[in-house]
């Protein structure tokens, strides 16, 4: 009877292809953004981002350039979000905080969400790295001055308000329906119905039957 051919094993006595698999290295999408009037420092943004990623021996897999001004004007960086809730990708690469959170109080918010999906988050600039502790720890700082920064804002409203009703002004939506009031109830007087009196004073026929309920 032939002898049992002898599997070949590795240096740590494990035989191939028995219950090993291979580490693929992580998926990392880089984003960068810039201003209309800023443009020049895209490829900067990029460039820099590449090389780390490189460095830390993690495959590419996208790679967003968004261009424009304002807080809100950000709509690639919902897609990467939609892909990162797809899960097609393992981190998320920035060049600085301010190019991916409108505010203290957005960052910390997507960086939460992140968080939840199992999507790590680092930005270049402030050395903010969500893949080792330490930067897990920075992001939970985050939500805190995320809370002040609300605090702070609230406040601020606050004390506007207080303001101008010290001052005497009239705070809420202008009152424009009660003014006309009077010509409302002429004008049924007169035998108008009420949508005809809501077209003639240009409000709404609710308005026009709460000022004849009075």
């Amino acid at each position: 009877m032939p002898a049992k051919r002898a599997s070949k094993t590795t240096k740590t006595g494990k035989a191939f292809g028995q219950g090993q698999k291979i580490k693929e290295p992580p998926r990392v999408s880089l984003y960068a953004r810039v201003s209309t009037h800023d443009q020049q420092t895209l490829p900067l943004q990029l460039e820099a981002m590449r090389a780390y990623a490189i460095q830390r021996g993690w495959t590419i897999v996208a790679e967003t350039q968004e261009i424009g001004s304002g807080a809100v004007q950000r709509p690639k960086r919902e897609l990467l979000l939609k892909a990162a809730r797809r899960k097609e990708t393992d981190i998320i690469l920035v060049w600085r905080l301010d190019r991916w959170g409108r505010s203290v109080a957005d960052l910390a918010l997507t960086l939460k969400e992140l968080n939840e999906l199992g999507v790590a988050f680092v930005s270049l600039t402030e050395a903010l790295d969500l893949t080792t502790s330490v930067g897990r720890a920075m992001a939970g700082l985050l939500s805190v001055f995320a809370e002040f920064e609300r605090e702070i804002l609230r406040e601020r409203i606050l004390a506007g308000i207080a303001q101008a009703r010290k001052k005497g002004t009239r705070l809420g939506r202008p009152r424009t329906a009660s003014i006309k009031e009077v010509e409302a109830r002429n004008l049924y007087t007169n035998g108008l119905s009420q949508s005809e009196i809501a077209r003639r004073l240009s409000i709404s026929r609710a308005s026009v039957r709460r000022l004849l309920t009075r």
